[in-house]
């Protein structure tokens, strides 16, 4: 997790370079070109004249660099862009448009079309033609009447389905408990399973056939009768266990034939030899095209609906033959590829957008780029290689994992001498022995668990691999490839990075489950507790890098028919922020900055001693002079003795991780004991009961824990070292929460009262379709908000030795994009609109009812960005 109070401007940090210079000698500036704003004119005299106003000094010269001779830094640039759009006598600037041109001169000569120093003529005309979307009239609001009825409707639905689900699960344990032997036991449960399985995979589609019908381009208002048929077929066929087996719930890249069939059967035109490793499940199917021997990578979102206004919006997503659509990319509504098109990772197409047939592109909104994104060559997998995968995934299924699910409780439990120590029958919860059963189980599978599992995650994954050699090509879907899939199962086990993520232990772990970080300096915060990988055998980190949270490592690369794994290298004394794809063709070197979302370029020379921004990127300053402050690092022995201190506040925050987690486990587990219990009185409803009051205890405790140790008070920001101990604190407060515990009520009320219980101001009828909130407290969303899936609102920031927070402000009525990003410190106005897969920078305004898109996000209505050179100043690059 990329990790403030708001920093102030005035400080000296941040007008040091300019004082300086106001102090000096005034002989020292007869350059004619070093101008302040009483002799410029025009847009420059009033540009000057703004930005002064925000650093607070008398005065600026318009030809000193922003970053290098004024040492400002991207919060006091949005002020500052900010204060530009509100004045209509002005173009509008954006955080792009200020690293392109750094000083006050180069940016008035951008803006007025104009060469400038560098002899690069501006354009003002958009060089990525979005179409934009036809402006509907703004949906009248859902009335509370109608948002109460729906969550009503929603919870009859879901405890339906539960009481529906306890009656299956009864009557198949009692008939699978009547067998004579073990044997027959075995043989029960694989049929019970198999015919559990069958209704379970059967039952979404014809939920989806009967209550929808085809999927046609269409609006839906949020929270009405249609909604709720809406929801109830994205829930059903999203949870099918068929597509939690195949895909898993692990970061990893799993594509089965399987899926296909599933999609086709759901109504999706999907041709042959296609290869879908995304886990995100299109809703609206009817409208999906997928074209023979297309390729679709993990993380890729294409739902073939979004949340605008209010309304649901349904519209068609078409893909060619032999696409690619790269990883971490979104494809919104009434979007498509041509054949052999590609589009690149961390990647979108905006609704209106279309990839001509053979091209390549890149970027948010995506455009034209060389890029070839097709790694691998192609490998023998026919037909028949698949149809054999799909079949043995089957047999596994039916032969080994439901067995185990239906028939292991009662072989442990009843058929073992394991059974002979518990105190059970008929209200065995009313006896203390109970309680200590309960105890003893609980402890001995979580712990015993936590012990196995780090040895299991070391062991038997490296065996495994002895199989599987870099940079050679294997077929899809054979033996390999299993291996392949199970090693990224075993590797990405999120409750370990949770545990040593944000410490100085979890270098140890990484290095335990194969990492190369034989030269990495311990800094306390080399990794956060997201941290994703294809293979964990064939990835190395420099000396003194740090990584905040979500990064994803592509060592893995795939086409329709084959794969092949690769090291990816991360260099030295470099920061790599939040949500990046970092594959093994990136070129980046030491010592640079990668800013949260950022395109990694897989292009062109090396990178070194930069920053890079946006996708697709651009370079900016590798640092700024106000995060050195707060840097110990460059004194050895005040650095050492933080760090041990640091050492020991984190190892205590693991403890109480442990013990967090185990209180849930025992919770959960004196549950499950009480039903089973109550299963012999009262049958049924015992079962039913107990599913529904675990999911109310689990967030009833995860919302205490979550109040509990932030003191039940709101959050501050804050701006300190991650040194200081404010910064421990608030790792603890990271690893003790649960993050998107809350994501199963997506699309729901219950949504917003869960996030108002954990402190987040949330207006009215606030349409929640799976945001996340790392920092609940410091968050305000107005009325009516809509907010799509893998939406991120994070109101801290860490940049290499520095913490920053500071709250965010979303206006009612806005609506943010599919995969949206907002950055701490950032105003969204009433009634604006982010796009899909932008990200909007700290410190920016965005304008009410105003339209932003792209990465860094920018009025759509208004872009300069036409010629993609980058002129940065020559310090800048030596960084």
């Amino acid at each position: 997790m990329s990790r403030h109070r708001r920093p102030l401007v005035q400080g000296a940090h941040v007008v040091r370079k300019t004082v300086e210079a106001l102090t000096a000698d005034p002989a020292e500036f007869s350059n004619p070109h070093d101008t302040y704003t009483d002799s410029a004119t025009g847009t420059e005299g009033v540009l000057a004249e703004m930005l002064a106003e925000v650093v607070r000094v008398e005065r600026v010269p318009v030809d000193s660099n922003f970053f290098d001779d004024l040492g400002a830094d991207s919060m006091v640039m949005a002020k500052f862009c900010a204060r530009v759009r509100k004045r209509e006598d002005l173009p509008s600037v954006s955080m792009k448009d200020v690293y392109r041109h750094q000083t006050i001169r180069s940016l008035a000569t951008a803006l007025a079309g104009a060469p400038d120093a560098t002899g690069i003529t501006p354009v003002t005309a958009t060089s990525v033609q979005v179409p934009a979307p036809a402006r509907a009239e703004a949906a009248k609001p859902a009335g509370t009447p109608q948002y109460i009825l729906c969550g009503t409707l929603q919870l009859l639905f879901y405890l339906g389905y539960v009481y529906l689900g306890a009656v299956v699960l009864t009557r198949g344990y009692d008939w699978i408990t009547g067998g004579s032997s073990l044997l027959d036991w075995y043989l029960r449960a694989v049929a019970f399973g198999a015919a559990a399985f069958a209704g379970l995979c059967i039952l979404p589609v014809a939920a989806k056939w009967v209550l929808v019908g085809r999927w046609k381009p269409r609006e839906i208002r949020i929270w009405s009768l249609g909604y709720v048929r809406f929801w109830v077929v994205k829930t059903l066929i999203r949870s099918n266990p068929l597509v939690l087996f195949m895909n898993g719930r692990t970061h990893v890249s799993a594509s089965s034939p399987l899926y296909v069939l599933y999609l086709r059967a759901l109504g999706a035109k999907v041709g042959r030899g296609v290869a879908i490793f995304s886990r995100t499940v299109p809703v609206c199917t009817d409208l999906l095209t997928i074209g023979d021997g297309a390729v679709v990578r993990k993380d890729s979102s294409i739902a073939c609906y979004r949340a605008h206004a209010g309304m649901i919006q349904t519209g068609p997503v078409a893909l060619g033959k032999d696409v690619i659509v790269g990883e971490a990319t979104v494809l919104d509504i009434n979007t498509s590829m041509g054949d052999g098109a590609q589009i690149g990772h961390a990647s979108s197409l905006h609704a209106g957008q279309s990839v001509p047939a053979g091209e390549h592109w890149h970027g948010s909104p995506a455009e034209r780029t060389g890029v070839d994104y097709r790694v691998v060559g192609p490998a023998a997998c026919g037909s028949l290689r698949r149809s054999a995968y799909a079949i043995g995934q089957l047999l596994t299924m039916l032969l080994v994992y439901l067995p185990l699910l239906f028939g292991g409780v009662d072989v442990l439990l009843d058929k073992s001498p394991f059974s002979a120590i518990l105190d059970t029958g008929p209200a065995a919860f009313t006896r203390w022995t109970f309680y200590r059963d309960a105890l003893a189980v609980s402890v001995v599978f979580f712990f015993g668990a936590i012990l196995l599992g780090l040895l299991f995650v070391a062991i038997v994954p490296r065996v495994l691999n002895l199989a599987i050699k870099p940079d050679k090509v294997y077929p899809l879907y054979s033996f390999r490839y299993s291996l392949h899939r199970a090693i990224g199962r075993m590797t990405n086990v999120k409750f370990f990075t949770q545990l040593f993520g944000d410490s100085s232990y979890i270098v140890h772990y990484l290095r335990w489950i194969g990492y190369d970080l034989s030269t990495l300096e311990q800094t306390g915060s080399n990794f956060g507790t997201e941290v994703m990988h294809e293979t964990p055998y064939h990835v190395s980190v420099g000396s003194g890098t740090m990584v905040a949270d979500g990064l994803s490592i592509i060592n893995a690369h795939f086409s329709n028919t084959s794969f092949t794994v690769s090291r990816v290298s991360i260099g030295a004394h470099s920061f790599l922020g939040n949500r990046i794809a970092y594959t093994s063709q990136s070129r980046t070197g030491e010592n640079c900055l990668l800013a949260t979302k950022v395109l990694v370029p897989v292009d062109g020379p090396v990178r070194q001693g930069i920053g890079l921004l946006g996708s697709p990127s651009f370079e900016i300053p590798r640092s700024v002079d106000r995060d050195t402050t707060v840097n110990l690092r460059k004194n050895p022995a005040e650095f050492r003795r933080r760090l041990s201190a640091k050492n020991r506040y984190n190892l205590r925050s693991m403890g109480l991780f442990l013990l967090v987690r185990w209180l849930h486990f025992l919770g959960i587990t004196l549950l499950a004991m009480a039903a089973a219990d109550l299963y012999l009185l009262i049958g049924t409803e015992a079962i039913a009961g107990e599913i529904a009051v675990s999911m109310l205890f689990t967030v009833g405790y995860f919302c205490l824990i979550e109040r509990a140790v932030a003191g039940f008070r709101a959050l501050r920001p804050q701006f300190c070292s991650i040194y200081d101990r404010y910064f421990w604190w608030h790792e603890r407060y990271w690893k003790l929460v649960i993050p998107e515990f809350d994501k199963a009520f997506s699309g729901t009320p219950f949504k917003n009262v869960i996030s108002r219980l954990l402190g987040a101001r949330i207006g009215r009828r606030v349409f929640d379709d799976g945001c996340f909130f790392p920092e609940r407290t410091l968050a305000t969303v107005g009325d009516d908000c809509t907010l799509n899936a893998e939406t991120v609102i994070q109101c801290h920031s860490q940049e290499d030795g520095a913490f920053k927070s500071d709250r965010i402000t979303i206006g009612a009525g806005s609506t943010l994009g599919t995969g949206a990003f907002v950055h701490y410190g950032v105003t969204v106005g009433d009634g604006a609109v982010l796009g899909p897969a932008c990200f909007v920078m700290k410190g920016e305004e965005v304008p009410p009812h105003a339209r932003w898109g792209g990465n860094p996000a920018r009025d759509d209505r208004v872009d300069h960005d036409h010629d993609h050179s980058v002129v940065v100043s020559n310090s800048a690059r030596q960084r």
